[in-house]
């Protein structure tokens, strides 16, 4: 299968787990590992016994000189000189096999010790929760040769010219590490001709603009924040570390500098206290943040997470979905920008995406479309959509969900007319307890 190479010295490398949606099939090394930050409350991603650490340059060489034998390898099996197919995965599945043949050790190189802040909270609810299980299984005291081989076969796949560069704030780092660890990229991996990262409005805000320059003279294209909220009073109850005016000047410092903003916002993240607030101020904020992109994340809450502690405790009611639906339709209408409005998470109830200004006749016409539904008709709709997108996330009908909606199926389709309800508000909330955002 493999002509003339040795395998012996194949090893992993680490891999962003968590990235945005739009770099799925990017390639993608870690300068950092996890969050250094990791105190925001409705956040669960950081709380599975992940610890912050810096990478240093050397580790990061590593990785890509890994990355770019595997890519070799792959590309000397001739698996992308026509079409991949099926039979593509059985020849990685056989190089992989002949990798750990040559090399048993190969999923056996541990990280290097953590260093730094942002400690997490271990949970222990990962046996009741589906969702905390999979974060957990996603951080890996080892890289695994496995995810190390298809992550960069499905990068070529997929065009083999975008980067990401994790993990939670790259903007923590030098301008000068940053542009040392993309040039020896760019050496290994010739292609790449794109680079992104996450990043915290208030370290961009805080980075005097010469280095966020820096930044992109060094390649970087895009910043993923997530700013949640524009609001200062939800940002202080979530402990988000940052305001509403790091929001606005991050992102402004980002565009002058010739990267490209995108911000992530989280309807619902006000609960039913702060919901008007919440939508208002957001709008706001992204009027003057101008991003170029604004992607909807609607709150779900999570074991492990203070969130959900404050919410037992009486400190924070969710919004309702009708809540949710009105502070998105304050969002559109209200921000005044050019900007595009990307709905493209499973835990959001509408497909709300286009461009403002001129999609917002459109969007508002799809929200109200909703509003104006009944009460019953509303449920059966949220229904219709969450099982949508479950099947959208995981391929099919998980088994517990199935049982769930058997007694309502009636000659291959759902027919909700002889459920409550009562009984399918709690199969939504089924279905809602097991989404990825």
């Amino acid at each position: 299968m493999v002509r003339q190479m040795n395998l012996s010295h194949v090893m992993p490398f680490e891999i962003c787990s968590i990235r945005p949606p739009t770099e799925n099939y990017s390639l993608t090394f870690r300068l950092t590992r996890n969050c250094g930050w990791n105190r925001c409350m409705f956040c669960p991603v950081y709380k599975t016994g992940a610890l912050f650490s810096r990478r240093s340059i050397e580790e990061v060489k590593r990785d890509i000189n890994n990355a770019k034998q595997i890519d070799d390898i792959l590309v000397d099996a001739g698996l992308f000189n026509n079409s991949f197919s099926a039979k593509s995965f059985l020849d990685i599945d056989k190089i992989i096999l002949e990798i750990r043949k040559a090399n048993p050790d190969c999923d056996s190189i541990p990280l290097s010790p953590a260093k730094g802040k942002g400690a997490p909270t271990a949970t222990t609810h990962e046996d009741e929760d589906e969702r905390m299980a999979w974060f957990s299984s996603w951080f890996r005291e080892t890289p695994a040769i496995e995810e190390s081989v298809y992550h960069v076969a499905t990068w070529r796949r997929y065009g083999g010219r975008s980067c990401f560069l994790g993990d939670a704030n790259s903007l923590i780092l030098s301008a000068d590490f940053f542009s040392e660890a993309v040039d020896y990229m760019r050496d290994r991996f010739p292609a790449l001709s794109r680079f992104t990262i996450y990043g915290r409005t208030k370290s961009a805000a805080k980075k005097k603009l010469d280095e966020m320059k820096a930044f992109s003279r060094a390649g970087l294209d895009r910043i993923h924040f997530g700013i949640e909220s524009g609001s200062d009073g939800v940002l202080s109850f979530m402990r988000k570390g940052e305001t509403a005016r790091d929001h606005i000047e991050g992102c402004r410092k980002t565009r002058e500098a010739g990267i490209s903003p995108s911000v992530y916002v989280m309807p619902g993240l006000g609960g039913a206290k702060w919901s008007i607030e919440h939508a208002i101020e957001t709008a706001r904020v992204l009027t003057e943040a101008k991003p170029d992109y604004i992607r909807l994340r609607t709150l779900e809450i999570f074991p492990g997470t203070g969130l959900l502690q404050a919410m037992k405790a009486g400190e924070f009611k969710e919004a309702t979905e009708d809540q949710i639906v009105r502070e998105i339709r304050v969002i559109v209408e209200q921000t005044d920008c050019e900007t595009e409005i990307v709905s493209d998470s499973a835990s959001n109830l509408l497909d709300i995406s286009g461009r403002l200004p001129h999609d917002r006749a459109r969007m508002l016409s799809v929200i109200d479309g909703y509003l104006g539904l009944s009460e019953r008709e509303k449920i059966v709709f949220s229904l219709s959509s969450r099982l949508n997108s479950f099947v959208g996330q995981y391929g099919g009908i998980s088994d517990d969900i199935g049982e769930a909606i058997r007694p309502y199926v009636r000659d291959g389709a759902i027919d909700p007319s002889g459920a409550s309800d009562e009984e399918l508000k709690w199969v939504i909330r089924l279905i809602r307890s097991k989404l990825m955002p």
